[in-house]
C-alpha cells in the first residue's frame, strides 16, 4: 500500500507537470510538445497511473484507487484524441473541441463528487488533488473557445495539483524512512484493517471506477441531443473505447471482488461501448450511417432485464438503474440507425442522470457511516416467505471445488456473450457495404473478447474443461466475425476457409466428448456449437440450406440463456436449482468424489473440526502438508492405522511414519529420548525435516496396539513435525498420526485434493481441500539411529537443504559440548557402550554405500542415492 501510494503521487505529478509545462508554453498557433508526443507521453503516464490504481483497489483503499484510474482514463481518453490530432485525423481546432468537450464534461462531474467524498472522508490529499484536475478540465473546456484564458487557468490547476501531489510523495517518503515518527498532517494512510469493510458489508471497490465510465459515455451520446456538439464522429472514439477498456478491467476486478454480477452488468457495458465507437468509427469511413439489426438490441434488452431482476435481491436501486441501460436496448431495437438518432441520446441522457446520482450513493455508503437507503436486502424477507431459499452470499459461495481461487464464477458472463454473439449473426449483410451492419463488434467483442475474458477466469478457477470451450469459442467467434462481416468473406471463400472451419471442428469434438463427463447440459452445449461449425463450413463450400444456419444459432442461442438463466439462479438461491443433468458417463473416481465422502475446505476451522471427529471414530482422510498431500490415521486408533496401512498396493514395503503437532506431545516420553536427540527435534522442527530415529517402547504411549508394526520397521521409525497450519490444527485435536502418502505405490505424489480420491477410491473417508500443493519437493530425511555418536546421516535431501540440517546439528553438538546436558542421562554418558565412539555402520555393505563423512564434530552420511528408495516415498 505504501509503495502504491507513492507511485501513484510520483505519476500524478509527472502526468500534471507536463500538461503544466505545454499549457504554459503554447500559443494559439503553435503546441509547446506536438500532438503526438503529448498523446504517447499521456498514455505512457495513464498506463503507470492505472497500474497504481489497481494496486490501491487490491489493498481496498477505494476512493484513492477509484481517483488513480479515473485520472488515468481522463489521460488516456485525451492522449489518443492528441494523437489523432497529431495525426491529422482531426483536422480542424472545431472538430478537435468537439472531440475533447463531450468527453471532459463528464469527467470534470465525476471528479467533483469523488472531491466532495473525500472531505466527507476527511482526505485533504484526495480532495486538492481531485478539485484541481476538476477545475483542469473546466478551464480546458474554456480554453477551446478562449485559448488565451483557459490554457492559463489550465495550467494553474496542474500547477496546485503538482505541489499537492510532491507534498503527499515526500511525505509518505519522509514517514517510511523515519518508520512513521514524522507523519506530516494529512497523508497518514489507514491501516488495512480499517479499509476492510465490517463482515457482511463487504462492498466492491471497483463500482465507482465501472460508474464513471458509464458516466463518460453517457455523456458523450447525450451531447449531440443537447447540441453541445453536432453528431458522433471519430473524435469521440477515444472516450467511448477507453471506456470499453476499463470496464473489461473493473469486470476483472468484481471478480476479485467475487461479485459475479457487477462483473457481468460491467461486462455487458462494455459491449455497448465498443459498439457505440465502431458505429463513430465506420460513419466517417464509409460515409454511412450504421444501422443495428432488430434481434441483437431485443435479446440484449432481455439480458439486461433478468440481470436487473436478480440484482434487485441484493440492492434494488442497482436493479432499478440496470433498468434504464434495458431501456437503451429497445431503444437502439426500435431505432435502428439507434446511436446516431434521438431516442437513444435521450436514454443515454438519462443514464447520465442515473449514473450521476448511482455514483454519489455508492460512494457515500463507502465514507460515510450514515448510509442512504439503496433497498439492500428489502426482497430478501419477501422471497424468504415462500419457496425460495437464498443463497447466503460469502467467499465460500465462489470456492471452486478444485480448491482456492482468487475470482468468483464467470459463467454467468460467458453464457450470455454466447447469446448475444449467436443472434448477432442471424442477421443478413450485404456484400457491398457489410462494415455498415452493427454486427462485427457485436459477435466479435460479445463473442470472442469476452469469451476469452471468461476462459481466462475460469482457467483460474480450475474449470479445464469450460475453460477451453470458452476460449475456444471465443477465438472462433473472433475469426469468423471478422471473417464473414469484415469485408474479407468474399475473397476468402473456398477452400482455406473450410480447413480452418474443419480444425476447429476436430477441436470442438475433444471438448463435446469431454463435456460428456461433466453433464448433459454440457454436452447439449457443445453439440449445438458443432451444429453451428457444421452450417459454416457449409457456407464457406457454398452449399448451405436456406435458413439452417438461422436455425442452429437460435437453438444454440437459446441452449445459452438456458445456462445464463440457470447459473444466475443457482448462484442467487440455494433452493430450488436449475438442472444441468448428471454426466452422460462415469468413472471410478472421476469428480473426486466429492459425492462419496466429505470434500472440506481446509481454511474453515469447522472442517478441519469435522475431520478430526471422522478420524476419532476410525476414519481415514487425505490432508494437505506443508509439501503434498498425504493419508492419514489417528494412532489411538489402531484399526484406522491398519486399514490406511493396507489401502496402498504392495503397502509392506512402504512403512508409515509418525506425525505431532509439537514436541509438547513427546513430553509423557522425555525420559526415554536420548537428549541430543529432543535438542535436535526442538531445533530442527516445525518444518519439512523428516527424523528417522531407533524404535524404542515409548511408542506404545500413542495407543497404537498391534498397528505399531506398520510404522516404521524394527529397527527404526520416521517422525516429523511439519510446518503447517492445517496439519498441525488436526493433529492438536487428533493426537499423533500415522502417515502414508496420499497415491498408490509407485505412482506421484499426490499434489492436489481432488487427486486424493481419485487415486484412492471410496477407501478414503474425509479429504481437506486446500488446492494445489505449496511444495511439490519431499521433505529432507535425516538419519538419526546414531546421533548419541555425533552422527547424523540423508537417506534424501529434499525442500530443506543438507547444509542448513548440518547448521543445526552443529550447534546442538556446541551446546552438549559445553555441558548443557540432562541430568537425567549422567548415568547413560558413563556407560562404557557409549563412550566408545561408533561409526555409522554401513547398511548395504553390498550395494557401495558411502563410508562417512567428517564435518568437525560432526559426521554426515549422505544415503539419498543409494539403496533406500524403497522408504523414500513414506518420509514425506
Amino acid at each position: 500500500t505504501l509503495s502504491a501510494g507513492k507511485s501513484s503521487s510520483v505519476i500524478s505529478d509527472t502526468g500534471s507537470l507536463l500538461l503544466l509545462v505545454n499549457n504554459y508554453g503554447s500559443t494559439p498557433g503553435k503546441h509547446l510538445i506536438p500532438d503526438t508526443a503529448l498523446g504517447i507521453e499521456l498514455l505512457i503516464i495513464a498506463a503507470l497511473l492505472a497500474y497504481a490504481g489497481v494496486r490501491r483497489i487490491l489493498s481496498h483503499s477505494s476512493l484513492f484507487a477509484t481517483l488513480c484510474l479515473t485520472v488515468s482514463a481522463l489521460w488516456c481518453g485525451s492522449g489518443l484524441i492528441h494523437i489523432l490530432a497529431g495525426e491529422n485525423v482531426i483536422r480542424i481546432e472545431n472538430e478537435l473541441r468537439n472531440a475533447m468537450v463531450p468527453g471532459l464534461a463528464g469527467f470534470t462531474l465525476a471528479l467533483l463528487i469523488i472531491c466532495i467524498m473525500a472531505i466527507l472522508q476527511k482526505e485533504v490529499v484526495l480532495s486538492f488533488i481531485s478539485l484541481s484536475i476538476c477545475l483542469a478540465c473546466a478551464h480546458q473546456i474554456a480554453s477551446l473557445a478562449n485559448l488565451n484564458f483557459g490554457q492559463s487557468a489550465t495550467a494553474a490547476c496542474y500547477l496546485l495539483v503538482c505541489f499537492v501531489t510532491a507534498y503527499f510523495g515526500v511525505a509518505r517518503l519522509l514517514s517510511y524512512i523515519t518508520h512513521g515518527k514524522i507523519q506530516p498532517p494529512g497523508t497518514g494512510l489507514q491501516s488495512k484493517t480499517s479499509l476492510k469493510s465490517a463482515p457482511g458489508q463487504e462492498a466492491n471497490n471497483a463500482v465507482a471506477v465501472g460508474l464513471v465510465m458509464n458516466l463518460i459515455s453517457a455523456s458523450i451520446l447525450a451531447c449531440p441531443l443537447l447540441g453541445v456538439v453536432p453528431q458522433l464522429f471519430t473524435g469521440h472514439v477515444p472516450w467511448l473505447w477507453t471506456a470499453g477498456v476499463f470496464q473489461l478491467g473493473v469486470c476483472v476486478l468484481c471478480y476479485r471482488d467475487l461479485d459475479t454480477l457487477a462483473a457481468t452488468f460491467f461486462g455487458f457495458t462494455a459491449i455497448l461501448k465498443f459498439s457505440e465507437g465502431y458505429t463513430a468509427l465506420v460513419r466517417d469511413l464509409t460515409n454511412q450511417e450504421p444501422y443495428s439489426p432488430v434481434p441483437f438490441p431485443t435479446v440484449f434488452s432481455v439480458l439486461f432485464f433478468v440481470l436487473a431482476l436478480f440484482s434487485c435481491h441484493r440492492n434494488v436501486l442497482e436493479g432499478i438503474y440496470q433498468l434504464f441501460f434495458v431501456a437503451y436496448c429497445i431503444a437502439i431495437a426500435a431505432q435502428p440507425r439507434g446511436f446516431f438518432q434521438g431516442g437513444t441520446q435521450g436514454v443515454q441522457a438519462a443514464i447520465f442522470v442515473a449514473t450521476t446520482l448511482m455514483l454519489l450513493v455508492s460512494l457515500y455508503n463507502k465514507v460515510s457511516p450514515k448510509k442512504i437507503p439503496t433497498g439492500e436486502g428489502l426482497l430478501k424477507n419477501f422471497l424468504s416467505s415462500g419457496k425460495l431459499t437464498l443463497r447466503t452470499h460469502d467467499k465460500e459461495l465462489h470456492a471452486p471445488y478444485l480448491g482456492y481461487s482468487k475470482y468468483a464464477d464467470a459463467e454467468v458472463l460467458g453464457h450470455g456473450c454466447s447469446v448475444l454473439a449467436a443472434f448477432a449473426i442471424t442477421a443478413s449483410t450485404a456484400s457491398q457495404a457489410p462494415l455498415t451492419i452493427l454486427i462485427l463488434p457485436w459477435a466479435v467483442v460479445s463473442g470472442g473478447l469476452l469469451q476469452l475474458l471468461c476462459g481466462s477466469v475460469a482457467y483460474a478457477r480450475g474449470k479445464t474443461l469450460e475453460s477451453t470451450a470458452f476460449i475456444l469459442y471465443g477465438v472462433m467467434w473472433t475469426v469468423w466475425g471478422l471473417t464473414r462481416f469484415g469485408g474479407l468473406y468474399g475473397d476468402v471463400r473456398g477452400f482455406h476457409v473450410a480447413v480452418g472451419i474443419i480444425s476447429f471442428m476436430l477441436f470442438n469434438v475433444l471438448v463435446t466428448v469431454g463435456a460428456m463427463f461433466l453433464s448433459k447440459a454440457w454436452f447439449v452445449y457443445a453439440l449445438t456449437f458443432e451444429l453451428i461449425l457444421i452450417s459454416f463450413l457449409l457456407d464457406a463450400v457454398g452449399v448451405l440450406p436456406y435458413g439452417y444456419d438461422i436455425g442452429v444459432t437460435i437453438i444454440f442461442g437459446l441452449v445459452s440463456f438456458y445456462f445464463f438463466l440457470a447459473n444466475i439462479f443457482n448462484s442467487t438461491f440455494q433452493t430450488p436449482q436449475l438442472p444441468f443433468g448428471d454426466p452422460l458417463i462415469k468413472l471410478s473416481g472421476f469428480g473426486g468424489g466429492r459425492d462419496s465422502c466429505p470434500h472440506l475446505p481446509a481454511r474453515k476451522a469447522t472442517s478441519v473440526h469435522q475431520i478430526a471427529e471422522i478420524m476419532k471414530n476410525g476414519g481415514i482422510c487425505g490432508m494437505p502438508t506443508d509439501t503434498v498431500y498425504v493419508l492419514v490415521a489417528a494412532c489411538n486408533r489402531p484399526e484406522a492405522v491398519e486399514k490406511a496401512y493396507k489401502v496402498k498396493k504392495q503397502a509392506q514395503e512402504r512403512p508409515m511414519s509418525l506425525w505431532i503437532s509439537s514436541i509438547k506431545q513427546l513430553e509423557p516420553v522425555r525420559q526415554q529420548i536420548n537428549p541430543v536427540l529432543w535438542d535436535f527435534m526442538e531445533a530442527a522442527w516445525p518444518s519439512s525435516i523428516s527424523l528417522v530415529i531407533p524404535r524404542a517402547p515409548w511408542m506404545e504411549f500413542f495407543g497404537l496396539g498391534d498397528s505399531s508394526k506398520y510404522i516404521g520397521t524394527p529397527q527404526s521409525i520416521a517422525i516429523r513435525n511439519p510446518d503447517c497450519t492445517v496439519a498441525t490444527h488436526l493433529i492438536s485435536l487428533v493426537g499423533p498420526i500415522a502417515v502414508t502418502s496420499a497415491n498408490p505405490t509407485g505412482e506421484a505424489d499426490t499434489t492436489h485434493h481432488n487427486q486424493v480420491y481419485a487415486k484412492l477410491g471410496d477407501k478414503v473417508d474425509g479429504v481437506l481441500c486446500d488446492g494445489p500443493s505449496p511444495e511439490n519437493i519431499a521433505s529432507t530425511v535425516v538419519d538419526c539411529t546414531k546421533i548419541d555418536s555425533g552422527q547424523i546421516g540423508f537417506f534424501r535431501v529434499g525442500l530443506i537443504p543438507k547444509s542448513k540440517v548440518l547448521q543445526i546439528f552443529e550447534e546442538i553438538q556446541r551446546r552438549h559440548q559445553h555441558g548443557h546436558l540432562n541430568d537425567g542421562f549422567e548415568a547413560d554418558l558413563t556407560d562404557p557402550e557409549r563412550d566408545s565412539p561408533t561409526q555409522l555402520t554401513d547398511p548395504e555393505a553390498d550395494s557401495g554405500l558411502s563410508q562417512p563423512t567428517s564435518t568437525g564434530s560432526v559426521s554426515s552420511l549422505d544415503l539419498s542415492q543409494h539403496g533406500n528408495e524403497e522408504n523414500e516415498e513414506e518420509y514425506l
